[in-house]
């Protein structure tokens, strides 16, 4: 009975979290209405299996990488409210991993898209 009980309250924690980064963190927001719109734009085109691995695990890299930079500006700010050149440092380089798993999802989407839209316009 305690494992079907702390099991419960693990989901209802991570759901909890999930529903705090969409009403609080517009970032989070932005990358749901991008995955959206590829995840459409994948069934429209109809991708093939690995092509839905290479989109969703991409997709997901970037939300979870947004939770993690969420949870450690969350964390700075707690630990260290005055200015700290180090809580910078951690910041910066946070929201950095994301910018760069953004990126890599812009490439990933132009090297699955693209060439379906050009067979697709020919």
């Amino acid at each position: 009975m305690g494992l079907k009980h702390s099991t419960t309250k693990s989901f209802k924690y991570a759901f909890c979290g999930l529903n705090t980064a969409i009403k609080n963190e517009p970032n989070f927001r932005i990358h749901l209405v991008f995955a959206f719109f590829a995840i459409t734009l994948g069934l429209v085109l109809g991708l093939e299996i690995l092509e839905w691995l290479f989109l969703t695990f991409t997709i997901f890299f970037v939300l979870i990488l947004e939770l993690l930079n969420t949870v450690l500006e969350a964390v700075v700010n707690t630990t260290s409210p005055e200015v700290n050149p180090y809580a910078k440092i951690a910041k910066d380089v946070s929201a950095a991993c994301v910018l760069l798993a953004a990126g890599m999802s812009i490439i990933v989407g132009v090297a699955l898209f693209l060439p379906k839209i050009i067979l697709l316009l020919n």
